[in-house]
């Protein structure tokens, strides 16, 4: 599997390009325009949008990757939020995308997009419905964990209890993954459980 990190020009997240056959892509979190022109410069289709949840710096290309065919598919626990007023009201000024979820997935479930199968893991906390993805040796974090640091708790739905609840479930984890953030630099799980304070907190 073949993973492309598009950072961010100006206000967005990591965006993700992934694909297994050189020809069909997931993208993860698209949170600008741009995201979709990468994946034209790549020669892919984006098939499918994965979101780990609903804020506006992560769906702001869903609206453009739509149009062009894909399905986007979002947390079952994320779906009612992302479109809330609650949700934006958070970012005032930015205009929303409109689009539609085609798709949810629940926490546990396993599922194949383009020949690439993926675990969702319900890790709340930055959002009440945030979702992770592993995918082999991958975890796609959202802005769950970042590299030693973690996502913020203090915008609507936010919760520290429930993050550090999900970061004991990270820390839990067997083996090592590389770690792909909503923001910042990719990372290891190793790396994390050594020295991010916050996968040590006991709850």
């Amino acid at each position: 599997m073949k993973v492309i990190m598009i950072e961010p020009d100006g206000f967005a997240c990591n965006s993700y390009i992934l694909t297994e056959d050189g020809v069909n892509a997931v993208v993860i979190d698209p949170g600008q325009r741009r995201v979709l022109d990468k994946v034209d410069e790549e020669g892919l289709i984006c098939k499918y949008v994965l979101l780990t949840h609903g804020h506006y710096d992560h769906v702001g290309g869903c609206r453009c990757a739509q149009a062009e065919g894909a399905q986007i598919i979002c947390p079952d626990t994320e779906k009612d939020f992302i479109f809330s007023k609650e949700n934006e009201e958070i970012f005032e000024g930015a205009r929303f995308p409109s689009f539609e979820i085609d798709r949810t997935v629940k926490d546990g479930e396993e599922f194949t997009l383009c020949g690439i199968t993926f675990r969702a893991i319900y890790t709340p906390g930055h959002t009440a419905g945030s979702m992770s993805y592993i995918t082999g040796d991958c975890i796609f974090s959202g802005d769950t964990l970042f590299n030693m640091s973690v996502g913020r708790t203090d915008l609507p739905t936010g919760d520290t209890m429930e993050l550090l609840k999900t970061l004991a479930k990270f820390a839990a984890l067997e083996g090592d993954y590389k770690v792909y953030p909503g923001h910042g630099s990719e990372t290891t799980l190793k790396y994390e459980k050594a020295n991010n304070p916050y996968l040590r907190f006991k709850v």
